[in-house]
């Protein structure tokens, strides 16, 4: 408000003929204005990637997926435990019934209550709790491994799209450049066909490629609108309009990683891969599942215990002492439910003779399953092998085409600037001279293009080395 209130006093001690609420306005909107410039943040690429982990969707969805996990490690320890379940019950009976307190027949209306508790425990089932339980804690383990995972994923693409942005910032720079070096020359040869030095068709070409320049600075902008709206929209951001990155334009292999060999590579990407540690688990798991399929051949044993008592409302009959026949109200209820409490206790056991294949079915299927893990890990080790290999010739091949390229813009760069002296001295005709600014044009752009496909693919080979964009670290 300060800044505010500063700006509408000098504008208005400067302006004293200006209307006091258009003044007012303006100096507001001016101050709006710089708010929003001073707003503008530009991202490194640590804090894109920290964001993307903080608040992507599927990475919330993985954490949640751990959350499951861990509830059911805790449902599988549950079943080392009694079940213990209290009931109870009331009811009215009307008309002629059987009172299940005294077990006499009577028209009338009586009232019933009963309480009881039941508890149980398995004393043995076919080790089924024990392998479950420990295929809990392997569930956890994979479910953390895919949570990194995923998180791996979430870094790489964001780093995709991080430069992917300063890849479009470049080229709209040397867009932007060309189009202040044609219109420059533009108004030189305009000069030169005043003076005669050159023909007035030469200057209609030149307009030409000044309209062609701009419409490339059109199509670069509107890439560099997109890239900036992707890793946006890949950081969960709702305000995209002020978004920007830091410009990092270092393409240099600071790791030293194509220093390494690919076998090196190789073997360390099998120690610390997620993909084969979530591969790896979940063999482990359908090792476990397959023990507990063969569980359901053995007998279970369990132990059972369960206390009852109820109590009636209803009057009784009777005979006095001189034998007449009399009506008596109920006794206490806590007196009935103390004489009516009963007991019962003891072991179940259960021997499975025929169950029509089921358990046999059973097992033969998570046999199966355990098959296609053993298949899936030896696949995971192949697929990363080929991935190793061809991300380490990948990434020597770019840094070859990069250099191929500087080395290519530099003799673009000195046959355009002779063709520009020729053609500055009348020596060189428009078509031609064009014809070498297009082949320099197409230099930078290589350069630019190589650089950044030499960058990214340096990040995969570090990422199977074990060298993450950022650390990550997991909660």
């Amino acid at each position: 408000m300060l800044n505010l209130c500063s700006i509408f006093t000098v504008l208005h001690s400067k302006y004293m003929k200006i209307n006091k609420y258009n003044s007012l306005v303006f100096a507001v909107l001016f101050g709006f204005g710089l708010s929003g410039q001073a707003q503008t943040k530009q991202w490194t690429l640590e804090e894109c990637v920290r964001y993307a982990l903080d608040n992507n969707i599927t990475i919330k969805l993985s954490e949640l997926d751990v959350k499951n996990a861990v509830i059911d490690k805790r449902g599988a320890l549950g079943s080392y435990l009694p079940s213990v379940n209290g009931n109870a019950s009331h009811s009215w009976n009307i008309g002629l019934n059987v009172n299940p307190v005294t077990n006499i027949a009577t028209t009338q209306t009586t009232q019933y209550s009963s309480l009881g508790v039941n508890a149980g425990v398995d004393i043995y089932k076919g080790l089924q709790n024990q392998n479950t339980y420990r295929r809990a804690k392997l569930s956890i383990i994979s479910s953390q491994y895919q949570l990194v995972k995923m998180q791996e994923d979430v870094s790489l693409n964001v780093a995709n799209a991080f430069l992917e942005i300063l890849f479009n910032k470049e080229n709209l720079k040397v867009k932007k450049e060309q189009l202040s070096i044609d219109q420059k020359r533009l108004a030189r040869s305009e000069e030169m066909v005043n003076a005669g030095t050159i023909p007035r068709g030469d200057l209609f070409d030149l307009k030409a490629t000044n309209a062609t320049d701009q419409q490339a600075i059109i199509v670069a902008e509107n890439s560099l609108l997109i890239s900036k709206l992707s890793l946006a929209q890949l950081l969960q951001l709702k305000d995209f309009t002020d978004f920007d990155v830091i410009d990092d334009t270092n393409a240099k292999d600071e790791n030293g990683i194509l220093l390494q060999s690919p076998d090196d590579i190789y073997n360390k990407a099998k120690e610390i891969r997620t993909d084969l540690k979530i591969a790896q688990t979940n063999l482990e798991i359908a090792e476990k599942n397959v023990s507990i399929a063969k569980g359901a051949y053995q007998p279970t044993l369990k132990g059972f215990y369960q206390f009852s008592t109820s109590a009636s409302y209803s009057d009784r009959t009777g005979l006095d002492a001189n034998g007449n026949p009399i009506t008596f109200g109920p006794d206490p209820i806590f007196t009935q439910f103390s004489d009516n409490k009963g007991h019962n206790f003891g072991f179940q056991l259960n021997v499975p003779i025929f169950n029509g294949f089921s358990a046999k079915n059973n097992v033969e299927r998570n046999k199966v399953s355990f098959e296609k893990s053993k298949i899936d890990l030896e696949q995971k080790s192949l697929d990363l092998q080929r991935n190793v290999y061809t991300a380490f010739t990948d990434a020597k091949g770019a840094l070859n085409t990069y250099e191929s390229s500087t080395v290519t813009l530099e003799a673009r760069q000195q046959a355009y600037n002779y063709a520009k002296e020729k053609y500055d001295v009348g020596l060189m005709n428009s078509f031609d001279f064009t014809q070498a600014q297009t082949l320099l044009t197409n230099a930078q752009s290589d350069v630019i293009r190589t650089k950044y496909d030499y960058i990214f693919k340096i990040k995969i080979l570090e990422f199977y080395f074990g060298i993450p964009i950022i650390p990550i670290i997991t909660k």
